[in-house]
């Protein structure tokens, strides 16, 4: 189930940010001010344990889907995560998952991702 996490550091060219977290996920979603009503994007980051990808929308770029790439090289430092261009979006699949974890979300939040997942391009 996801959970918010609290006192997260807020980037002022981003707008507002709130966290959302569980073993699976981490949701991202970005407001333009802490009293907005609703958010104008989001990221939804999925397969933590594994090949971790992330699906971003706003309302102003669209849609984008890609693999979180670790930094993680054999016998050198860790270098910073970064997103790459990944592959096919399994829409269906993810809706599936992600309807099991929001659970505890607003309504209308949980509700808007949803909707943006179903619309996805793809």
């Amino acid at each position: 189930m996801l959970k918010e996490k609290h006192n997260i550091r807020q980037i002022e060219s981003e707008g507002f940010r709130r966290w959302f977290f569980d073993t699976e996920f981490d949701l991202i979603v970005w407001y333009e001010s802490e009293s907005a009503e609703g958010p104008f994007g989001f990221q939804l980051c999925y397969d933590k344990p594994g090949t971790e990808r992330a699906l971003t929308w706003s309302d102003r770029h669209g849609y984008s889907h890609t693999r979180v790439d670790d930094g993680e090289v054999p016998f050198s430092n860790k270098m910073t995560p970064v997103l790459v261009a990944d592959g096919v979006f399994e829409r269906d699949d993810i809706l599936a998952r992600f309807r099991e974890a929001a659970g505890g979300l607003d309504p209308s939040l949980r509700s808007l991702i949803e909707s943006r997942i179903e619309e996805y391009p793809g």
